[in-house]
């Protein structure tokens, strides 16, 4: 066999193995998101939906975590028509997908220290092109109608009145939006889990960018996996202490993130505002409803949570404790070198891109009339009269509070890790 023939068989086993890799990622992540989703919705009771629209509205959620979008509309005949408009992440299901794709991604490059440009972009090129196939195939699954049993006092003679316009409502995807922000979120995902990473191999050019910005990515993806943790610890002390097992389940497997990523920029002083209006709203915690539901638009923050519930304070506390923790292992990760006022605008830049984004993904817009995706019952036509559901940001006074609240942090994590041992740094010899 010729020099050629070893070099071109070579080269095709290792794309081969290229592509395997794509693939056991891409399948990986759908897969967990998919059983999230099921998980979660079983525990809303979406397994009772008519026409076994089950896995379809799985499937939805699924198009959802990943920022796709799906339209509900409904009617009945010429007597009716409600539509319904759903812009909501399920941040559970897309925090289970986003850390095991990134994993999945990053287990092969594990033991290298440097990789080039276009071998990272060969293999966010085939994951891509993959996660593209696989985001069309769910986006089809995700579509259904449902019929809306009526109920009928009249002994027969309504349901022959209304035999074909009987009341229904349904969803559908819609596929290029869907795939346009899907990719944008997996090349996202791929770009925070190499800076994230401290074993991911980075092209040559940028290793010298690693020590400014890997250790800020690692400190503020940290900050929301504990804030999520400790979220997670709390529901299930609810649990054991309050019951309502279903109800919490399905929050916790559909939308924990979202309400411990808001409970970070409220602890830190931001403000939301919304409303909740209607026969019932999206899970949420009691306090929530009780501060957003009112005629107009509400502002919940620290202090309208403590006037409903004067444990709320905790919040603050919570922030107080783990945004200065972030930073100190933010300063024990970077080179001994670093100065302190740098420390400070690495944090503040890290933490101000952070409640960017929790701005941008943990807000929330719901208006509907019969039912929506099977979280809560479907309800009667007589009382589904619409409503709405809103929550929203003050966006500018979140971003100005985490600029302050990085810059201090940054300072006191410099402090308090003076005398931790760090990378770089020469221990005097004894004399």
């Amino acid at each position: 066999m010729s020099q050629q023939e070893i070099s071109d068989q070579k080269g095709a086993t290792r794309a081969a193995h290229l592509w395997r890799d794509a693939l056991v990622a891409a399948l990986a992540g759908l897969a967990a998101m998919a059983v999230t989703a099921a998980l979660g919705l079983w525990a809303a009771g979406a397994t009772d939906l008519p026409g076994g629209g089950f896995w379809r509205v799985v499937a939805a959620v699924v198009v959802m975590a990943v920022g796709g979008s799906v339209d509900i509309s409904g009617g009945a005949g010429a007597i009716a028509e409600a539509r319904a408009d759903l812009s909501a992440l399920p941040l559970s299901v897309t925090l289970a997908g986003a850390l095991v794709t990134a994993t999945c991604f990053l287990r092969p490059l594990r033991h290298r220290a440097v990789a080039s440009t276009r071998e990272l972009a060969g293999r966010a090129a085939r994951l891509a092109a993959l996660w593209a196939v696989a985001l069309i195939l769910v986006s089809l699954l995700a579509r259904h109608t449902f019929r809306i049993p009526l109920g009928d006092p009249t002994d027969g003679l309504l349901d022959d009145l209304l035999d074909d316009a009987a009341p229904e409502v349904g969803f559908r995807t819609d596929i290029p939006l869907t795939l346009v922000f899907g990719l944008l979120w997996l090349a996202g995902l791929l770009i925070l889990a190499l800076l994230v990473s401290r074993r991911a191999p980075l092209p040559a050019r940028l290793v010298r960018f690693q020590e400014p910005v890997r250790p800020a990515a690692f400190a503020v993806v940290a900050l929301l996996l504990s804030y999520v943790a400790l979220a997670l610890v709390i529901a299930l002390v609810v649990v054991v202490t309050h019951g309502h097992r279903a109800e919490t389940f399905a929050v916790i497997l559909l939308g924990l993130p979202n309400l411990a990523w808001l409970a970070l920029t409220v602890g830190m002083g931001a403000s939301w505002e919304g409303k909740v209006e209607g026969p019932f709203g999206l899970p949420m915690p009691r306090v929530l409803d009780e501060v957003l539901r009112t005629r107009d638009i509400s502002t919940l923050n620290l202090g309208t949570l403590t006037e409903h519930d004067g444990r709320a304070w905790w919040l603050l506390v919570a922030a107080v404790v783990l945004v200065p923790a972030a930073a100190f292992l933010m300063v024990v990760r970077s080179p001994a070198r670093v100065r302190p006022w740098q420390h400070a605008v690495h944090m503040a830049v890290g933490l101000t891109l952070t409640v960017l984004m929790i701005c941008l993904v943990a807000r929330l817009s719901a208006h509907y009339g019969l039912s929506l995706l099977g979280i809560g019952d479907f309800l009667d036509l007589g009382s589904a009269l619409g409503g709405e559901v809103l929550l929203r940001p003050r966006l500018w006074t979140a971003l100005g509070l985490a600029v302050l609240w990085g810059l201090l942090a940054g300072l006191l994590g410099s402090g308090l890790a003076a005398r931790v041992h760090r990378r770089g740094e020469v221990e005097p010899k004894a004399s």
